[in-house]
């Protein structure tokens, strides 16, 4: 931002600029926005951004993002907890619980498989897959990573470790554009992509 400009706008339109997808414009454009805003508004937006920051962690069993100890999908009578599907990240959850059609539970990764990166099997929630498969009553766990080069090698690298443990392994039917992501598809694709899976 130009030099004329105050101190606290160019930072603030430097934090807007810092989120993934927003260009310097855009951050220009929400830091102007904000200073229209009144101010019970902004401290409203500030105590909702501080607030999810403190409150929202991992859940101890699916490592999906909850504000409680046990997410409400773990925590379900309803859900068929010996399913559960692998995704990437919380907001393929949001997408597969769109369709309303799978009625089992998840496990979020946060994260897939990339060497050059510097992510290992260690740097994503594995071990903690493992260890509720371990823990028995497991009858299908459903790959369901994006259908891109590290979406299929960490696939291909849990299934590997999950045939030793006897447990059915399947992976989403695409239908779904190969390269594509998940939470972009929509609901009758990837209820599609989840009917036609494959084993692994």
């Amino acid at each position: 931002m130009a030099d004329h400009n105050a101190l606290p706008l160019i930072i603030l339109t430097e934090k807007f600029a810092s989120l993934p997808g927003i260009g310097m414009k855009t951050a220009q454009k929400l830091a102007y926005y904000v200073m229209s805003m009144e101010m019970k508004d902004v401290e409203d937006f500030a105590t909702a951004l501080v607030n999810a920051k403190k409150n929202i962690h991992k859940c101890k069993c699916c490592m999906n993002l909850t504000e409680r100890e046990i997410c409400p999908i773990c925590s379900s009578d309803v859900r068929n907890k010996s399913i559960i599907c692998v995704v990437e990240t919380p907001k393929d959850v949001t997408a597969f619980e769109r369709t309303r059609e799978y009625h089992g539970v998840y496990h979020v990764l946060h994260g897939l498989l990339s060497p050059a990166d510097g992510v290992n099997p260690d740097s994503i929630h594995i071990k903690e897959l493992l260890s509720r498969i371990s823990g028995g009553n497991i009858a299908e766990v459903i790959m369901a990573t994006n259908p891109n080069v590290e979406g299929d090698a960490t696939a291909m690298y849990i299934a590997n470790l999950l045939k030793s443990l006897g447990v059915k392994v399947t992976r989403l039917a695409f239908g779904l554009p190969v390269g594509s992501i998940l939470e972009y598809a929509d609901e009758v694709t990837l209820y599609k992509a989840l009917e036609n899976r494959n084993d692994m």
